[in-house]
């Protein structure tokens, strides 16, 4: 028999979990506003009103030899996007310090390509040891498909949380990326956290995905465990081939998160690139719905928020920092 709506918004809320068939007729039956409430009502109930702030460098940037259609660092798209080796040591520690100064309590090392050479991972590790001696801040590191050595390496080194996004559903990645697949995602993710990190993972939302494929990429989360789950909404950029791709409405966006909500209902929901796209009442909207949690300051390759102006808006909506 399939519960009502609020027999199945009730049960989440005791402590219990919704199928992927429940949430697809979720999906398919309640409006957003109804699903939004229902997320909120979770959100209050099942997790703390702390919200959570990581802050990333990008410490290696472009002429990525993976094709991914959405991003503008990889070599195959001509984006015009900055290309540089390795920044230092030295701007990762500063960067780290600036982020702790500012009440950030998390900052990772990102590097573009699908995984760095052995001097580059010495380098990195080289950092993080820096950063672990001079801050109390806690370092994590998004540096692509790394084998167990180097993982093991990074978390000796001082690395806490590795960082590695599915991107998309299972069932829509291959049409979206040939270099590599899902599955080698999914092997890094689970080898972090065999040498001892947590992981963090999440996806792009408007990639001519369906709403069942984002329930489809949730359900992937839930089934690695994943607790700090990165919620991005596509940034079209000029001469990436999803360059002209629609944007997605506020009331879809909030939709999925409070979908997300409700199928992971103690994870962290990370606000990352692309929030922007987003009205000002939709930000709040989707404060409200579920996330509880951000990556603040500048981004990857598209402009991030100020971290003041985050703080006042996450206060806004009645969470404590």
């Amino acid at each position: 028999m399939t519960l009502s709506f609020q027999a199945q918004i009730d049960k989440i809320l005791d402590g219990g979990e919704i199928s992927r068939e429940e949430a697809s007729a979720l999906a398919a039956s309640a409006s957003v506003e109804d699903l939004s409430r229902a997320a909120e009502q979770v959100t209050r109930r099942r997790l703390s009103r702390h919200f959570d702030m990581c802050s990333i460098i990008n410490a290696k940037s472009g002429a990525c030899p993976e094709n991914c259609k959405w991003c503008a660092q990889s070599a195959h798209n001509k984006t015009g996007v900055k290309v540089y080796e390795f920044v230092g040591v030295e701007p990762c520690v500063e960067m780290a310090l600036a982020n702790e100064a500012n009440g950030v309590s998390r900052f990772s090392i990102v590097t573009s390509g699908r995984k760095p050479d052995a001097a580059l991972l010495e380098s990195i590790c080289e950092a993080v040891r820096e950063i672990r001696r001079r801050s109390g801040i806690k370092v994590c590191a998004s540096l692509g498909l790394l084998d167990e050595p180097a993982l093991a390496k990074l978390f000796e080194a001082g690395v806490t949380r590795y960082h590695c996004n599915l991107e998309t559903s299972p069932s829509h990645f291959s049409d979206l990326c040939s270099t590599h697949s899902i599955d080698d995602k999914v092997r890094t993710l689970e080898t972090a956290r065999r040498v001892g990190m947590e992981i963090c993972s999440g996806g792009i939302i408007g990639m001519g995905e369906t709403m069942e494929q984002r329930i489809e990429m949730a359900f992937a989360l839930k089934a690695l465990g994943v607790a700090s789950i990165r919620i991005n909404i596509l940034c079209p950029i000029p001469g990436t081939p999803l360059e002209h791709t629609p944007p997605l409405s506020d009331d879809e966006i909030v939709a999925t998160i409070s979908l997300f909500r409700l199928i992971l209902p103690t994870a962290h929901l990370r606000f990352a690139g692309g929030r922007d796209r987003l009205s000002p009442d939709g930000v709040k909207r989707a404060l409200r719905a579920g996330i509880n949690a951000a990556i603040v300051g500048d981004l990857l390759t598209t402009i991030g928020s100020r971290v003041a102006e985050d703080k006042q808006l996450v206060r806004e909506a009645g969470y404590t920092l």
